[in-house]
């Protein structure tokens, strides 16, 4: 597995994501994507997109939602499977763990997206578009990327000698 990484993601935000890269041994070059950040080069139409938290998320759906929604619709025109690992806390597991989540932001302003609200959007989301929100700790998201994409390449993998 060679893993391609965004260039457009912060060095600073993926330090710990590269340690694990390299103390396992996996191969990652660095260069812009069409759509999200992080892929095995060898299967560029499973993307992952790392979100640092769900107030990042919130930021997507609400106020830069236009940008959001177009990259979901680039990757299902090229046939992109686009999935979100969100790095959040260990209380948040599974989308449906989301409804539970007390927004910082509602202390301040009250119209700010609820955790009940914030799931039925991403619940939309995913039917839309075929995607999948997956949640992990910050100090784990190297290995639930490469677990991802190892995922991801078994099942084609079951996929293809299941059709010969």
């Amino acid at each position: 597995m060679i893993i391609q990484i965004d260039t457009r993601e912060k060095s600073r935000a993926i330090q710990k994501i590269l340690q694990y890269l390299n103390e396992n041994n996996i191969k990652y070059v660095s260069s812009k994507m069409i759509c999200g950040d992080y892929c095995d080069i060898s299967n560029p139409l499973f993307c992952i997109d790392r979100k640092q938290n769900l107030n990042e998320v919130c930021n997507n759906v609400c106020q830069n939602r236009k940008r959001f929604i177009a990259e979901l619709e680039r990757a299902k025109e090229l046939g992109i499977r686009l999935v979100f690992l969100i790095e959040h806390s260990a209380k948040i597991k599974c989308l449906e763990d989301v409804r539970f989540w007390k927004n910082p932001r509602l202390k301040e302003h009250p119209l700010a997206l609820s955790g009940e609200r914030l799931y039925k959007i991403l619940s939309v989301v995913e039917k839309t578009y075929n995607t999948k929100f997956y949640f992990c700790c910050k100090n784990v998201t190297g290995r639930e990327i490469v677990k991802l994409l190892e995922e991801e390449q078994n099942e084609k993998y079951i996929k293809v000698k299941l059709q010969s």
